[in-house]
């Protein structure tokens, strides 16, 4: 057989594209299962959308926040441009909007699959991976926000992830809080991208006199258990209270009902939450690289046809950081002739069975095939 060296260019891929090998793939797929399972469990509904689709639906309302990490070709059957998937959300939104339009609201939709996009960032620099996650579509209040934000904990816990971060955020509180202030949209941004990196000083130059209650926001970022009372103190106009007291409510119902997790508040975070309309959160833990994954309500625009959603995308190239391994399968070999009887009661009892197709079932060959154990000649496995 011929062995590809490592710099046979056959061997190359594109930046950000890689080969997932044994046993890595098998590993991803069952965590990907144990997800849709626990998805399943909580009354999500399994979708598939196709991986390609017409450039004006995956694009379109809420979807054209994905615009610059899209892949576009041309379908050469209709001449039409097309979008490579840069996340199956929007996906799943536009099915509830059309072909499950008359399915009785709130409608639970559950998902899984690869995305690619165009770059990949400094903590995620894969521009292919798999994304698993739910949509809660047609409902609204602190209730549909707690069940998408426990759920997305809940998943998480299942795989045997201890200590889950939940960073609760509001992106709409800060532009809110500066249009009743009387800030143009420049000056907002300005003081949206200062507020994110916590350059205080710089917020106080460039708001001046209107300053103040921008300033008291930035003091309620932290633990949830430390800064919850202090946001809730503060003085704020009548839109950006409403957003300040539905993040609030939704940390009082989390920190209530799963005490275990680790919540904290940031309600200047506004950077990969560009098409939320409300309260929005990231998943963190120790150990991974970056986040394991971002939920939170947006607005599904399709046509003439608009709803309020929640859900929360999983990224599983973060979420196996953390997710504790199996054991090693309990591999076997077999002589090629084994009866299928015996095979399948071998497999039924959790061996991986590998025949030796023709060379001898001895203890050399099966050492060489990175089995433990060889099938002896009295039925019974035996470690080599």
């Amino acid at each position: 057989m011929t062995m590809i060296q490592k710099t046979d260019s056959r061997a190359l891929l594109p930046n950000g594209l890689r080969d997932i090998l044994p046993p890595d793939a098998a590993f991803e797929a069952a965590t990907v299962e144990n997800l849709l399972a626990t998805f399943s469990g909580h009354g999500y509904d399994r979708v598939k959308p196709p991986l390609i689709e017409f450039e004006e639906g995956l694009l379109t309302g809420s979807g054209k926040a994905t615009a610059a990490q899209t892949f576009r070709v041309m379908d050469p059957i209709t001449q039409r441009m097309m979008g490579l998937r840069a996340d199956i959300t929007i996906q799943v939104a536009r099915i509830a909007a059309t072909r499950l339009a008359g399915s009785p609201r709130p409608l639970r939709l559950a998902y899984s699959g690869q995305v690619a996009r165009v770059k990949g960032t400094q903590l995620r620099p894969e521009r292919q991976f798999t994304q698993a996650g739910f949509e809660l579509i047609g409902a609204e209040g602190v209730d549909a926000d707690a069940e998408v934000a426990l759920l997305a904990v809940e998943s998480l816990n299942s795989l045997g992830i201890g200590l889950v971060t939940l960073d609760l955020n509001s992106p709409r509180l800060v532009p809110s809080l500066c249009a009743s202030l009387g800030l143009d949209a420049a000056t907002t941004g300005d003081l949206r991208k200062l507020l994110e990196q916590k350059d205080i000083a710089a917020v106080a130059d460039l708001a001046g006199d209107k300053a103040a209650p921008l300033l008291a926001l930035a003091e309620a970022v932290g633990p949830a258990e430390t800064v919850l009372a202090r946001l809730d103190a503060l003085e704020l106009p009548q839109e950006a209270a409403a957003h300040r007291d539905a993040l609030v409510a939704l940390t009082r119902r989390v920190m209530i009902r799963a005490p275990e997790t680790n919540v904290t508040i940031d309600p200047l975070e506004h950077k990969g939450f560009e098409y939320h309309t409300g309260i929005s959160f990231a998943l963190f833990a120790r150990g991974a690289r970056g986040e394991l994954g971002r939920g939170g309500e947006y607005l599904s625009e399709l046509g003439e046809s608009s709803e309020r959603c929640r859900g929360v995308t999983l990224y599983l190239d973060s979420v196996l950081d953390v997710v504790p391994r199996p054991a090693p399968d309990r591999r076997i070999l077999v002589p090629s002739d084994l009866d299928r009887s015996t095979r399948r009661a071998l497999v039924a009892d959790g061996w991986v069975t590998v025949p030796a197709l023709g060379a001898e079932a001895d203890a050399v060959e099966a050492k060489r095939l990175a089995c433990g154990y060889l099938l002896g000649k009295t039925g019974t496995p035996s470690p080599v």
